[in-house]
């Protein structure tokens, strides 16, 4: 465990002015917020572009739930309990203490900011220096309110970064393929799909 490690970021975090405590706190899900804003932008786009373009930017909603998903079966069968009712000594975190039964590992918080980042990064390059260094702050920030652990923002970022990449590259071919066939027919998918 890091406990020593969450016991300096708290600290910390304790120490500074309220208003980098209601920052941080809002920030956290207006975060997942404005990624969430930035893959409707960038599927908006990529309609107009080739199919395969499209494809990736319609994985990164179907990957980030995947990765949720995923976040949600270890929390259950780890079940660690949140830092903010086990460490010892620790700052009282910044934000409420989830219930009992809300457990830890892996922040579901990193993991959504991670697969979102990770998808829209994957769809349009030039997006990776914004999005990226978000969901690292987003992840971060569920440290500094004292509701995670270090390790557990670092496991769900690596989780949701991983299942956007694998997502990507095992279902473009056949969701450009998808894409091509509702691009050449009328029915209802093809207005999500055309530009």
């Amino acid at each position: 465990m890091d406990n020593d490690l969450y016991r300096d970021i708290t600290e910390h975090a304790r120490s500074t002015p309220g208003w980098v405590h209601s920052l941080a706190e809002v920030g956290t899900e207006a975060g997942l917020l404005l990624l969430m804003a930035v893959a409707v932008g960038i599927w908006w786009r990529a309609r107009r572009g080739g199919a395969r373009g499209v494809a990736l930017a319609a994985l990164v909603p179907f990957t980030t739930a995947v990765a949720y998903a995923v976040s949600e079966v270890v929390k259950s069968l780890v079940e660690e309990v949140r830092p903010c009712r086990a460490v010892t000594g620790a700052a009282a975190s910044l934000a409420p203490c989830p219930a009992p039964d809300d457990w830890s590992f892996p922040s579901n918080h990193a993991t959504l900011a991670a697969a979102l980042a990770t998808g829209i990064a994957v769809t349009r390059r030039v997006m990776a220096w914004l999005v990226l260094p978000l969901a690292v702050l987003v992840a971060f920030s569920r440290v500094f309110l004292g509701v995670h652990y270090p390790h557990d923002v670092a496991v769900g970022l690596a989780l949701g970064a991983a299942v956007a990449l694998l997502g990507a590259r095992v279902l473009v071919r056949r969701g450009t393929a998808l894409v091509e066939r509702a691009r050449a027919g009328t029915g209802p998918w093809s207005v999500l799909v055309k530009g």
